[in-house]
């Protein structure tokens, strides 16, 4: 089971003649003796799960499973997961979003429904709703206190995802999109053996432009290629500072160190001296993408690139305040980019509104 294998696949540190671990001599059978799984294939349950009927039959009614991944974190992974889902939500398609980051579920606070409490009924766990068109399920909503450390151990997490998928009833959807924690860890393992039955449409991979970031998303997309699940395409975000002019500060550095504030005479002069100045976006790389970026990983890896999304002031803003990006014209910078990168993805899988019914 080891590199994220399927539960009949026979480890690849076993002995010579390994029965497997799923066979009713495993563990035991003579060459099973010094074998480092001895003590777990023994131990553990036989046959089929049964939990993995009830996980097909919750998601029997979910068109699109979408994995939303990063090998590093910070990168933006969840602020791109909750604006995929505005945004396929404002497309008129019914869209869950599922928080597996189980220790720092951020996706209540950037959907705007910290504080809200998840409802049980006889038909399973009910998500919190955005929209009517756009449900949530996250453990942030399980916390008492949302400063609350969620210190657990593998098996732990893994019970909970395997929960999340059980009992949460979404109904009838277009799109689920998971939004999974940095890395290749236990919960990754986990979600794709837990819809292996139903099928995983994809993953798309977010990373920055750098090579400390890269080098991490390298692995990830490593993962993907040996589970079985396609890479629909990396994003590289964060992919320089883009912002009007207008909306920058302007300080002075005075004899002492301190910084006095120019902004207002910075303005005025602009105005006065050279009025169209003030309809410049100023650009300015703040990773160093000399090693080419993600576009040149995903050529040398031969998965697809999606596209660049500006670090932007105004979709950071939109983050902490819960809303979309593309409900009003504030994000000038990162909108137009993630919408362009999310008509990409659909088209790549050949996905239209009509063909989802909506």
């Amino acid at each position: 089971m080891e590199n994220g294998g399927g539960p009949n696949e026979i480890p690849e540190n076993a002995p010579e003649h390994c029965p497997g671990p799923q066979s009713e001599t495993a563990g035991k059978s003579d060459a099973c003796q010094g074998c480092p799984n001895q003590e777990i294939c023994a131990t553990a349950p036989k046959g089929p799960d049964p939990d993995l009927v009830e996980i097909v039959e919750r998601m029997a009614t979910v068109k699109q499973k979408i994995l939303v991944l990063s090998g590093k974190g910070g990168v933006g992974k969840s602020t791109f997961s909750a604006q995929l889902a505005f945004a396929l939500a404002a497309m008129d398609f019914q869209v869950g979003l599922l928080d597996i980051d189980i220790c720092g579920p951020s996706i209540p606070k950037m959907l705007g429904l910290e504080g809200q409490e998840i409802h049980q009924s006889n038909i399973g766990w009910s998500p919190v709703y955005v929209e009517s068109n756009l449900g949530v399920m996250s453990i942030g909503f399980m916390l008492p206190n949302p400063d609350e450390a969620v210190i657990w151990r593998g098996p732990r997490k893994n019970g909970l995802i395997k929960q999340f998928l059980k009992e949460v009833y979404w109904g009838e959807l277009d799109f689920l999109v998971v939004d999974a924690p940095p890395g290749t860890s236990d919960e990754h393992i986990s979600i794709v053996q837990f819809l292996q039955a139903t099928g995983i449409d994809g993953a798309v991979i977010v990373t920055t432009p750098q090579q400390v970031s890269l080098i991490d998303v390298r692995k990830e997309v490593s993962f993907c290629k040996k589970v079985g699940v396609e890479v629909l395409g990396v994003v590289e975000n964060m992919s320089g500072l883009s912002q009007p002019l207008t909306e920058f500060k302007f300080m002075r550095m005075t004899e002492t160190g301190e910084q006095k504030d120019m902004t207002e005479w910075a303005i005025a002069y602009m105005r006065e001296k050279a009025p169209e100045m003030l309809n410049l976006v100023a650009f300015s790389e703040v990773f160093d993408s000399s090693g080419g970026g993600a576009a040149k990983m995903c050529g040398d890896m031969g998965v697809p690139f999606l596209g660049k999304v500006p670090l932007d002031p105004q979709l950071c803003k939109a983050a902490e305040e819960g809303r979309s990006c593309f409900s009003d014209d504030k994000c000038r910078a990162s909108a137009p980019a993630l919408k362009m990168i999310i008509e990409k993805m659909l088209a790549q899988k050949m996905i239209s509104r009509t063909e989802n019914g909506a």
